[in-house]
């Protein structure tokens, strides 16, 4: 299994040995959102099966140079958490400006971007079609079919995690038609925990139960659906 897409540091966790070592024969990418938790997502990557994504996220200070000066680390795989978030009362125009300059970057070092979009999906669209020949996943996919085949027209992986499985989740057509080669697993742990352990803290080992929803729905083995999604993961961000 790979979790594409999750948040283990200090500030959420007092136990993250052992939350990986629980995922130890499977693959954590842990994401970095301003430039204290990039520091730490820097040292998870000496973990064997951890690797990381850095970026700045929508609300945070920009700093291009903390992710260009650990960018060819081999264990940086992406540049994300990035995007935009309206829900939150930021600059718009603030915002797209960070956006624009750190998906210039990685477009200029070849790294997988990794895309937050809160209540702004058209504009996040309108600024990716831009940049088509970069790979690119939608974080934590929240919008219709409809739009989910626009991304994928433009070079876009979509990432599921825990919302897939809560009882009236919309997510439930977008998986039934769009082709498995497209999805990739998340948590975003410590948020978004799936049922049947909503309630909890989240952590990487329970991306198996969105993998479980998606065979369900899918109606195909479990071992199928780990299968098609790990080399997905493989494939959109170069790992080894």
């Amino acid at each position: 299994m790979v979790d594409t897409h999750c948040h283990i540091t200090s500030e959420y966790y007092d136990n993250i040995n052992e939350v990986i070592n629980k995922m130890k024969d499977n693959i954590i990418i842990v994401s970095g959102t301003n430039k204290d938790d990039i520091k730490e997502v820097i040292e998870l990557c000496k973990y064997k099966n951890v690797y990381g994504t850095i970026g700045i996220y929508p609300t945070e200070e920009l700093d291009l140079k903390i992710i260009e000066d650990n960018i060819n680390n081999k264990k940086i795989v992406g540049i994300g958490e990035i995007g935009l978030d309206y829900h939150l009362e930021h600059n718009k125009e603030e915002q797209i400006d960070k956006f624009i300059k750190q998906l210039d970057l990685a477009q200029n070092y070849n790294k997988c971007a990794v895309i937050h979009t809160r209540d702004a999906i058209q504009d996040t669209y309108d600024i990716l079609k831009n940049y088509k020949d970069l790979k690119k996943v939608i974080h934590c996919y929240s919008g219709s079919l409809e739009m989910a085949r626009e991304f994928i027209k433009i070079n876009c992986r979509l990432g599921i995690g825990g919302v897939l499985t809560f009882k009236n989740s919309k997510l439930k057509d977008v998986i039934k038609e769009i082709d498995l080669k497209y999805i990739l697993l998340e948590t975003d742990s410590p948020f978004l925990t799936p049922e049947p352990l909503r309630g909890t803290k989240n952590e990487p080992y329970n991306v198996i139960y969105v993998a479980k929803k998606i065979a369900e729905i899918k109606g195909i083995s479990l071992e199928e659906v780990l299968d098609i999604t790990t080399r997905n993961a493989k494939e959109q961000f170069d790992l080894e």
